[in-house]
């Protein structure tokens, strides 16, 4: 069994919680599924779960170099320069990231997050596509700060050739 699932806003990419929060179970009926590689809680949009353990470590593993595109949102508006930072790799406390494949974009059509990004009276926001392999803890949050461009919406539109195309946070699609 292969599922998408459209993760929303603070929603644990796990099936249980001690703390009460919302997790996967609140929104998937099957069991014998998992997650093949993670989202933080704070972040939103794909992820993909199955019972076939071969192939949730062959989407999860850093070796297969399987691509995951996010949208994100970041505080001001990045230049060339900046973006050409992370097309190299950045240095992280925990190693260099592989080049990652990066372009500002348009605003995507998304449905309003809940609760909505904190906004500055003066400080523009932007958003930016953001390809990579890897799947470090927050990578993508610690790469955009450090080249000085804080993610404010973390979405990540796919894994590979799977995508959220019509899914709306919170639904989910069986693949056969």
């Amino acid at each position: 069994m292969l599922i998408l699932f459209n993760k929303p806003f603070n929603v644990l990419c796990q099936f249980t919680d001690k703390e009460g929060r919302k997790n996967l179970s609140d929104f998937i009926p099957f069991k014998n599924v998992y997650a093949a590689g993670r989202l933080d809680y704070d972040s939103e949009g794909l992820v993909v779960l199955t019972d076939d353990g071969k192939l949730q470590n062959q989407i999860s593993d850093p070796n297969h170099k399987m691509l995951k595109t996010y949208w994100v949102q970041v505080e001001n508006i990045p230049n060339e320069s900046d973006l050409n930072k992370l097309r190299t790799g950045i240095k992280l406390k925990d190693g260099i990231t592989k080049p990652a494949k990066v372009k500002l974009i348009n605003q995507p059509k998304l449905r309003e997050r809940v609760p909505p990004i904190r906004q500055r009276k003066n400080i523009p926001t932007s958003w930016i596509e953001l390809k990579i392999t890897e799947g470090k803890n927050r990578q993508v949050r610690r790469m955009t700060a450090a080249i000085g461009y804080p993610t404010l919406r973390l979405i990540r539109y796919s894994i590979g050739n799977w995508n959220l195309k019509d899914l709306k946070p919170g639904e989910f699609k069986i693949l056969k």
